[in-house]
C-alpha cells in the first residue's frame, strides 16, 4: 500500500521518499551549524565520502565497498571529536526549540512550576553599559538563563556580589585587575570576572571585531547565554545571543535584553 511505484530495477515506497527527505534535512542543518567555519571542508569532504560509498555499494565493488564502509563506521567517534562545538551547538539548538518548550509545559502539569526571570538588576546592568559606552570602557558580559556556565566561572575569579552600577563600573575600569576577561552574571548576582571564553571559529566575521566580541560569539554558539560586549574603541553596544550580534543603542538595550532572553525557567517546587 505503501508503493509508489515498482519497475525492474527500483521499488520506491513513501517511507524511502520521507526518508530521503529526513537525510536531506539533516544535512541541511549540520551544513547550517558549519558554514562560516574552518570545518565546512571537512564536511564536504564527509559528504563526497558518503556519496562514493553509495555508488560503489550500488555497483557492487566489494573492496572499495569494504574500505569506505570501514572508513566511515570507525571515523564517526572521530568526526563527534572534531566537531564538538558543532555537535553542541546542534544539541542546544534542539532544546531551544518549540518542542522543548511542549516538555516545560508537560512540566508544569506533572507538578513543577515556572519561575520568572527577576528584572530587578537589569537597570543597574544598562546604567553600567551605557556609561562604560560613553567614556570608551570595554567590556563583556554574560546573562546567564538555563546554563549557569559553571565551568566558565571556574576560569575567572569569583565574586559573588550584588549587581550594582558603581561596582560593573569599577570591574571593567581600565587599571582594574579585573578587566580583562569577561563577567559572569547568574542567580542575580556577580558571580566571576575575568572569565576565559571559548572564541569563535566563524570566519566571515567583519575585521573590526577584536577578541571581546569573538568571545562573546564563541560563547554564546555553545550555549543559551546572552552576551553585552562594550566596545573599547568605539564605545559602540552589542548583544549577541546564539552566535548572532545585535547593533543596539543604550536606550534599546533594555528591551533587546527581553526580547532574546527566555521568559522563564523550570524550577522544583518546594
Amino acid at each position: 500500500m505503501t508503493e509508489l511505484f515498482v519497475n525492474a530495477f527500483i521499488q520506491v515506497r513513501i517511507w524511502d521518499i520521507l526518508d530521503v527527505i529526513l537525510v536531506g534535512l539533516l544535512f541541511y542543518g549540520l551544513y547550517y551549524l558549519v558554514k562560516g567555519t574552518t570545518a565546512i571542508k571537512i564536511f564536504f569532504g564527509i559528504v563526497a565520502i558518503i556519496l562514493i560509498l553509495k555508488v560503489v555499494t550500488l555497483l557492487h565493488m566489494e573492496l572499495l565497498s569494504y574500505i569506505f564502509g570501514a572508513f566511515v563506521n570507525v571515523g564517526i567517534i572521530a568526526l563527534i571529536i572534531i566537531f564538538q562545538p558543532e555537535v553542541r551547538r546542534f544539541l542546544l539548538s534542539i532544546g531551544n526549540t518549540k518542542i522543548a518548550e511542549a516538555f516545560k509545559n508537560l512540566f508544569v502539569r506533572l507538578g513543577f512550576r515556572y519561575k520568572e526571570d527577576s528584572n530587578s538588576n537589569l537597570d543597574a546592568i544598562c546604567e553600567a553599559c551605557a556609561s562604560m559606552s560613553q567614556d570608551k570602557v570595554g567590556a563583556l558580559i554574560l546573562l546567564t538563563q538555563d546554563n549557569n556556565l559553571s565551568e566558565i566561572v571556574e576560569t575567572g575569579v569569583k565574586i559573588d556580589a550584588i549587581i550594582s552600577k558603581p561596582l560593573l563600573e569599577n570591574i571593567f575600569f581600565k587599571n582594574s585587575p579585573l578587566h580583562d576577561g569577561a563577567m559572569v552574571i547568574a542567580n542575580n548576582k556577580i558571580e566571576a570576572a575575568r572569565c576565559i571564553l571559548p572564541i569563535t571559529q566563524n570566519i566571515n566575521l567583519p575585521g573590526s571585531y577584536g577578541l571581546r566580541h569573538r568571545a562573546g560569539i564563541g560563547i554564546t554558539e555553545n550555549s543559551d547565554c546572552i552576551a553585552i560586549v562594550v566596545s573599547e574603541e568605539t564605545g559602540s553596544i552589542r548583544i549577541i545571543k546564539s552566535g548572532r550580534v545585535h547593533d543596539v543603542k543604550a536606550s534599546e538595550m533594555k528591551a533587546k535584553i527581553k526580547e532574546l532572553s527566555k521568559k522563564d525557567v523550570i524550577s522544583i517546587r518546594n
